[in-house]
């Protein structure tokens, strides 16, 4: 059979092929440096039928390989590097918990990751980004990886605290390479921080909406009295999402007292 080549020029990394109807093909893969700053990358993908040997066998298909360019391994490493620091918040337990001698205490991450499923599971709000919000509670606490969790118990007033997280966010910012990921980031994080939107309002009510259902479970595992959280959270929710939750929460807890 004769070889056929075909060049496919696609704009990202989520490429589907048509494979012809043969079924000894291969796909090679080539990397263009051509437009490596954008986040539309070019890649050249060429599919060919296998060769035939002379005996009219098939050789094996060449293993697929991407060539990266210099700028999409620097990217590259930013963001594991990025990403290698933000293990801490996996790793660092809730503060708040601790001095209360709770048991195998959340983490920041696992706080962080309910916020976000609150988001996703919320119903649509008028004038509220759902993405955003869900984008906002995943990165509402991230400074912490580096600063903490910084309770109002540990005696550092709220403007100290915010130029640690500050400093922290920048410096999160640069590592990870600036960038629009990086702004993006930056800016959710102080929107949230200013509480300057709706959505910040309504991450702001999840983040205590979180608090007190994670003290409820504590409650009821580890038979701990956390009212101290309830009383902290109390009439200071913003939304009627936010209300209406933390209401469910507080009517459950009555029920088995």
């Amino acid at each position: 059979m004769k070889n056929v080549n075909r060049v496919f020029f696609c704009k990202s990394l989520s490429l589907v092929f048509l494979v012809p109807s043969f079924t000894r093909s291969h796909i090679r893969f080539t990397y263009s440096a051509a437009g490596a700053s954008s986040p539309n990358r070019a890649i050249h993908c060429m599919a060919s039928d296998s060769p035939q040997s002379g005996d009219g066998s098939v050789s094996s298909p060449p293993n697929v390989a991407a060539v990266p360019s210099s700028s999409s391994s620097s990217s590259a490493s930013s963001a594991i590097d990025f990403l290698s620091l933000c293990t801490r918040l996996k790793t660092t337990p809730r503060a708040g918990w601790i001095k209360r001698d709770v048991k195998d205490p959340e983490s920041i991450a696992d706080h962080m990751y309910r916020m976000g499923l609150m988001a996703l599971i919320s119903s649509d709000i008028p004038g509220v980004n759902r993405d955003k919000c869900m984008k906002m509670a995943i990165v509402h606490d991230i400074a912490e990886a580096i600063v903490g969790d910084i309770t109002p118990s540990c005696g550092i007033s709220k403007e100290e605290k915010n130029r640690r997280e500050s400093e922290a966010l920048e410096h999160m910012c640069k590592l990870l390479g600036g960038g629009e990921r990086a702004k993006e980031i930056a800016e959710l994080w102080r929107e949230y921080e200013e509480n300057s939107s709706p959505e910040a309002k309504v991450v702001k009510d999840f983040d205590k909406v979180e608090l007190i259902l994670q003290a409820l479970e504590y409650e009821q595992d580890q038979g701990k009295d956390l009212e101290e959280f309830f009383q902290s959270t109390a009439g200071k929710f913003q939304t009627n999402i936010g209300k209406a939750w933390a209401s469910e929460i507080v009517s459950r807890r009555r029920k088995q007292h």
